[in-house]
């Protein structure tokens, strides 16, 4: 059985740019990618979303794929991260071929569905459109990403909203921790369409200006889109092929309060509890935790109950904290890997996000990274996602110090 978790190889695609590198850029110079709706077909054009600029046929073309990729955003978006992730650990299809393949996504095809749902229902007989519809499946974009990518041993899909991508992660992690496999491309994708973008409208969430992170003004979420993959492998691998190590996913958990279909327990239950045990699988104290990558919507009730949460673990000497919804809209399934991501670049280049569009504290005590932070002695990150229904799901990831010898 293996102890030990390591990060190889990442890939991202989001409203900060394409690439690892466009979006460390965007991260140290502060620049949000959340702005007007270039690509989605709506009436709503009131709210700001976080879409990537890429149109699907400039994405079809760059990846030089036809029907039914490129009327599948989700795909898209998977296929573009994922190759830059395998390509970053310098996977071969050999090594890919015993490897396994998971990937969270909640809407799937949905954007296609979009196109053909109503003429099929304004139909009495099966038609062409009616065929369109299995793309909806979320697994569909799973098996269609990984296709594009290689052969693997084992192919999943992980689908609890917005905890979709970190659930991912964790379940590669214990694939490799029970010697499944040694090598696991985990992560998530998903495209923002007019089923969020009305849905989250009907549940009066969005804010029609930047979303504010932990603001006491906040009000609401922002949307994005994106897709981010990471390679997870054993100890044993990692040596095997001299691969160069990203970080090390110490701990994680997954929990769930079940209070409300969407909202969270005032103390803040499921991520208070998400976060111990995550620790606890690290053998870590609250003490060795210096950066929070926090769920972070902006909505009143995300931020007032995970702040609850930390306060019950590090009482009023939080650790610096801070959301990247700002920079990116919430991604949903999409946002434990793409956020995850951003915490490797955190440890690796020795910065520490800053919570775009903060101005008054929630409280006195909780102010989060606002100003250029030293992350020089930044060693362990935690990561939260928060799902619907309370499915909550904490990652920790932590630099990797070679040791002598």
């Amino acid at each position: 059985m293996a102890d030990k978790v390591f990060v190889t190889g990442a890939g991202i695609i989001s409203a900060l740019g394409i690439g690892k590198e466009a979006t460390l850029e965007a991260l140290l110079n502060g620049e949000s990618g959340i702005g007007k709706i270039p690509h989605i077909q709506t009436e709503h054009e009131e709210f700001p979303v976080g879409e990537v600029a890429l149109s699907n046929a400039e994405m079809s073309r760059m990846l030089n794929v036809g029907y039914p990729i490129d009327g599948l955003r989700t795909v898209l978006m998977g296929i573009i991260a994922a190759k830059e992730a395998v390509e970053s650990a310098g996977l071969t299809e050999k090594e890919l071929r015993k490897a396994a393949f998971i990937s969270g996504t909640t809407v799937g095809g949905m954007d296609k569905t979009e196109r053909h749902f109503k003429t099929v229902f304004d139909s009495n007989v099966e038609t062409d459109d009616s065929l369109e519809l299995k793309y909806n499946d979320c697994g569909y974009s799973t098996e269609l990403i990984a296709d594009n990518i290689g052969k693997f041993n084992l192919i999943t899909t992980t689908s609890t909203a917005c905890s979709s991508a970190a659930n991912a992660i964790i379940f590669g992690a214990n694939l490799i921790k029970a010697g499944v496999t040694d090598i696991a491309v985990v992560g998530g994708s998903e495209a923002l369409t007019k089923f969020h973008l009305n849905g989250f409208n009907t549940l009066m969430i969005l804010d029609k200006k930047n979303c504010r992170p932990f603001d006491k003004e906040r009000m609401g979420i922002n949307l994005g889109e994106g897709a981010a993959y990471i390679i997870l492998e054993s100890e044993n691998s990692v040596k095997a092929r001299g691969a160069s190590i990203l970080g090390e996913l110490r701990g994680y958990a997954n929990t769930c309060d079940a209070f409300h279909q969407t909202a969270t327990s005032k103390n803040g239950e499921g991520a208070y509890l998400a976060m111990r045990k995550a620790m606890d699988m690290a053998h870590l104290c609250p003490q060795d935790i210096d950066y929070i990558n926090a769920h972070g919507t902006g909505t009143p009730n995300n931020d007032e109950t995970e702040l609850a949460a930390m306060q019950r673990i590090w009482d009023y000497e939080l650790p610096k904290f801070s959301s990247t919804k700002a920079f990116t809209g919430h991604t949903t399934s999409a946002s434990g890997s793409i956020e995850a991501v951003i915490c490797l670049l955190a440890l690796q280049h020795g910065f520490l996000p800053k919570n775009l569009g903060w101005h008054n504290p929630m409280k006195e005590d909780a102010i989060p990274v606002i100003d250029d932070v030293d992350n020089s002695n930044v060693k362990n990150i935690i990561n939260n996602s928060f799902g619907f229904g309370g499915n909550d799901s904490t990652l920790i990831f932590s630099k990797f110090i070679k040791e002598n010898g």
